[in-house]
C-alpha cells in the first residue's frame, strides 16, 4: 500500500496525541474559567447575599467556596451519570458479561470520576453546615459541633446521602468491569444526584410539593445531558442515533421543567434579581444546546451516528452545559427571591398548600395538585403502553384488548392517586397516607402486572441488527435474565420485601422523616410500587422473568400475606403514641380532633383494604390455571392422537412385511 494511502486511512501517531491531549485540555480549561467565575461571584455577592436571606456571614472563604463546591460536586455527579448510561447503551458486552473495549474506555473515566466524588461531596457537608450557620468552616471544625450544625441543616444533610451512596459506586466500580453492575449502580447514582436539588430552594416555601417533584426531574435530565455531552467529548465515543435521540429527549426535559422550576421560584417573572439573572443564563445556555441538537438530529440521515453531534460540536456543548451547572450552583446558594417577598405559615413549611376543610368525597376527586414526576411517569406510561398496542395490530399481531385495558386502569390509578385530593390529604392525613399505599401497593401493581409490558416491549421493539450496536429490546433482555432481577423476582424474596416493607417504613424512624417532606412521599410511592409489583409478577405475572411456583403455591403464598398485613393493621389500631406525631402536630390540621384516632383509622384502612386486591389476584390465578390445564388437555389430546396414528401405522407396516415373506 502506498504510504499516503496508509496516511489516509490512520492519522499518524503525532496528531492523535494531539487529539488525545485537547479533548482533556479544552474542557479543563472550561472547567477552570467557570469555577473561578463561580467563585468570583461568590466572593462579591457574599455580604449582600447573606444579608438579603437574614443569615450571618460566615466569611469569605465559606461564601466563595460553597458554590464552587457544589459546581464541582454536581459536575462530578454529572460526569458519573453520564458515564454509566454510555457504558449500559453503547456497550457489546462479551458473552460473560465482560464490557468490550471502546465501553472499557468510558469505564475508566466513571471508574476515576467516582473516587473523587465522595470526597467533594464530604467538603460540601462541611462547607454548607458553615453557610447555614453562619460560621466559617476552620472555626466550625475547631469548635467540635459540626455533628450539630450538619444535623440542623437540610441541605449539609443530603451531602452526607450523596456521600454515602457514592461510596459504594466507587468501590464497585474499581472491582468489576461487567455490564451489569453498572446498570445496578444508576441507582445509587440517581440518589446521590437528587439528594441536594430537593432540599434546597426547590423544597421549601409555598408549593414546594410542585417544585420537588420538577426538581426530581430537572436534576436527573441536567446531569444527564451533561454527562452525555462532555464524556462523550472526553472519550470521542461515538454518538448513535438513539443516543441523540436520547439527548434530545433529556434537553427537553430540562427546558420544561427547568421553566417551570423558574416559574415558581421567581414571582411574576421579574428578571432584576442575581438569582433569576442566573437562572435566565443557565435556560438561555440549555435551551441552545437542545435546539442545536433538535436540528442535527432532524438534518441526520439513517440509523447510525450522527457526525454533527461528535468531535468539536459535542465539545461545544460540554462547555456550555458547564456554565449551566455553574449558573445553577450559583442560585443553589442563595435564597430565592419568593420567600424574600413571602410571609410564611405552617402550612407552606410542611404541606406547600392549604386544607382549610376536612375531606369529602368531592373535595378528594376536584382537589389537584398534579404530580409532575410520578403523576407525569403515569401519563408516559400509558401512552407508551398505547402506541406498542397499536402497533402491533398494525402489524396484525393480536394483543389482548384486556391487557391493554388493565394497563390504562393502572395508569389512571397511579394519576389520580398522587395527583388528586388522595395525595393531598394523604401528606397532612396518617389515615389518607393509608388509603394512599395500600392502592399503591396491592392495586395498582396488580393491574399493571396483568398488562403485560415486557411481553409487549419485546414483541415491539426491533432487534438491533447484526453488526449494531444493543439497542432497548436487548437491554430489557439481558435485565430480564440477569441475577439481580432473577433475585429480586424470587417468589420468595418478592413475599419478604413486599410483608416486611410496611414495618420497616411505619415502626422505624424512617417514617417520621419521609413523612415531613415531599421527596419523601415520592420515594415512599416508588418504593411500594416496586415492591407490589416484584410481589404480584411471581403471583400473577403473564410476563416471562421469576420462576413461579405451582397454582397451588402461588395462592398458599398469596394468603400466607393476609395474616401479615391484618396484624400490621391491628398494631396501628392499638398504639397508644402515633407514628409521625412530630409531623402531624405540626400541620395542626384545625378539623382534625385527634391524631391517634386518625391513625387508627389508618389501621382499619390497611386490615380491610386487602380484601379487594386478594380477590382480583384469586380470579386471575384461577382463570389462568383454567387457561393452562385446558392447554395441556389439549396437547395430551394431540399427543394421543399421534399415538394412535404411529400404532396405525406400524400395524400397517407390519402387515406388508408378513405378506412379502409368504411371497417369497
Amino acid at each position: 500500500m502506498h504510504p499516503d494511502e496508509t496516511s489516509a486511512i490512520a492519522p499518524p501517531p503525532e496528531q492523535v496525541t494531539r487529539r488525545h491531549w485537547a479533548r482533556i485540555a479544552v474542557p479543563a480549561v472550561g472547567f477552570a474559567v467557570v469555577a473561578v467565575a463561580v467563585g468570583a461571584y461568590g466572593l462579591i455577592s457574599g455580604p449582600r447575599r447573606y444579608a438579603e436571606a437574614g443569615n450571618p456571614y460566615p466569611g469569605r472563604f465559606v461564601s466563595a467556596a460553597a458554590p464552587v463546591g457544589y459546581f464541582v460536586t454536581s459536575l462530578l455527579g454529572a460526569l458519573c451519570l453520564g458515564a454509566l448510561i454510555l457504558v449500559v447503551t453503547t456497550s457489546r458486552p462479551e458473552p460473560d458479561g465482560l464490557l468490550d473495549s471502546n465501553s472499557f474506555r468510558i469505564h475508566l473515566v466513571v471508574e476515576r470520576v467516582s473516587l473523587v466524588w465522595p470526597l467533594a461531596a464530604g467538603a460540601m457537608a462541611v462547607l454548607q453546615a458553615a453557610h447555614d450557620t453562619g460560621v466559617g468552616a476552620g472555626a466550625l471544625l475547631g469548635s467540635g459541633a459540626l455533628l450539630d450544625a450538619v444535623t440542623v441543616s437540610e441541605t449539609a444533610r443530603a451531602w452526607v446521602v450523596v456521600l454515602i451512596c457514592t461510596l459504594p459506586v466507587a468501590v464497585t466500580l474499581r472491582f468489576t468491569t461487567r455490564w451489569l453492575p453498572h446498570v445496578v449502580l444508576l441507582v445509587p447514582t440517581v440518589v446521590a444526584v437528587v439528594a441536594p436539588a430537593v432540599t434546597g430552594n426547590a423544597g421549601q416555601g409555598p408549593d414546594h410539593d410542585y417544585a420537588t417533584s420538577a426538581a426530581l426531574v430537572f436534576a436527573v435530565a441536567l446531569a444527564t445531558l451533561t454527562g452525555l455531552k462532555l464524556v462523550t467529548a472526553l472519550t470521542g465515543a461515538c454518538t448513535t442515533r438513539l443516543l441523540a435521540l436520547l439527548q434530545v429527549g433529556v434537553g427537553a426535559l430540562t427546558v420544561g421543567y427547568g421553566a417551570l422550576l423558574l416559574y415558581l421560584l421567581i414571582p411574576g417573572w421579574s428578571f432584576d434579581s442575581d438569582f433569576a439573572r442566573l437562572g435566565l443564563l443557565a435556560g438561555a445556555l440549555v435551551t441552545a444546546m437542545w435546539l442545536s441538537d433538535c436540528w442535527r438530529l432532524a438534518t441526520s440521515r439513517g440509523s447510525g451516528a450522527v457526525p454533527n453531534m461528535m468531535g468539536g460540536l459535542a465539545m461545544m456543548g460540554g462547555l456550555a452545559m458547564m456554565g449551566a451547572m455553574g449558573a445553577i450552583a450559583a442560585m443553589a446558594t442563595q435564597v430565592a427571591p419568593r420567600f424574600l417577598e413571602h410571609r410564611y405559615t405552617g402550612w407552606d413549611v410542611y404541606l406547600g398548600y392549604e386544607l382549610p376543610h376536612p375531606p369529602t368525597i368531592v373535595g378528594v376527586l376536584t382537589l389537584w395538585r398534579f404530580d409532575s414526576f410520578v403523576g407525569a411517569l403515569g401519563v408516559v406510561l400509558a401512552i407508551g403502553y398505547t402506541a406498542g398496542f397499536v402497533r402491533l395490530r398494525r402489524q396484525g399481531n393480536h394483543w389482548s384488548v384486556g391487557r391493554l385495558v388493565a394497563w390504562l386502569a393502572g395508569c389512571a390509578s397511579l394519576v389520580i392517586t398522587t395527583s388528586s385530593g388522595v395525595r393531598a390529604y394523604g401528606s397532612a392525613m396518617f389515615s389518607m397516607h393509608m388509603a394512599e399505599h395500600m392502592i399503591l401497593n396491592m392495586f395498582i401493581p396488580v393491574l399493571l402486572v396483568l398488562g403485560g409490558p415486557v411481553t409487549l416491549a419485546l414483541r415491539v421493539l426491533p432487534a438491533a441488527g447484526e453488526g449494531n450496536p444493543p439497542g432497548p429490546r436487548e437491554w430489557l433482555t439481558w435485565l430480564l435474565h440477569s441475577r439481580v432481577t432473577k433475585f429480586l423476582s424470587h417468589p420468595v424474596v418478592a413475599f419478604i420485601l413486599f410483608v416486611g416493607s410496611p414495618y420497616i417504613v411505619y415502626f422505624t424512624p424512617l417514617f417520621d422523616t419521609f413523612v415531613r417532606y415531599h421527596w419523601g412521599h415520592e420515594f415512599m410511592t416508588i418504593h411500594f410500587l416496586i415492591v407490589g409489583y416484584l410481589f404480584y409478577w411471581a403471583i400473577i405475572g403473564i410476563d416471562p422473568g421469576p420462576r413461579r411456583l405451582p397454582y397451588p403455591g402461588r395462592i398458599g403464598l398469596l394468603f400466607a400475606v393476609m395474616p401479615f398485613h391484618a396484624f400490621f393493621g391491628v398494631a396501628l389500631m392499638t398504639m397508644t403514641s402515633p407514628v409521625g406525631a412530630t409531623f402531624y402536630r405540626s400541620v395542626n390540621l384545625p378539623w382534625l380532633s385527634s391524631i391517634l384516632e386518625d391513625q387508627h383509622l389508618g389501621g382499619g384502612i390497611a386490615w380491610t383494604l386487602t380484601e379487594l386486591p386478594v380477590i382480583i389476584v384469586i380470579v386471575a390465578l384461577v382463570t389462568q390455571w383454567a387457561r393452562q390445564d385446558r392447554r395441556t388437555a389439549a396437547r395430551s389430546d394431540r399427543h394421543a392422537d399421534s399415538d394412535y396414528a404411529d400404532d396405525d401405522l406400524d400395524a400397517y407396516n407390519a402387515m406388508l412385511r408378513e405378506l412379502s415373506r409368504m411371497r417369497r
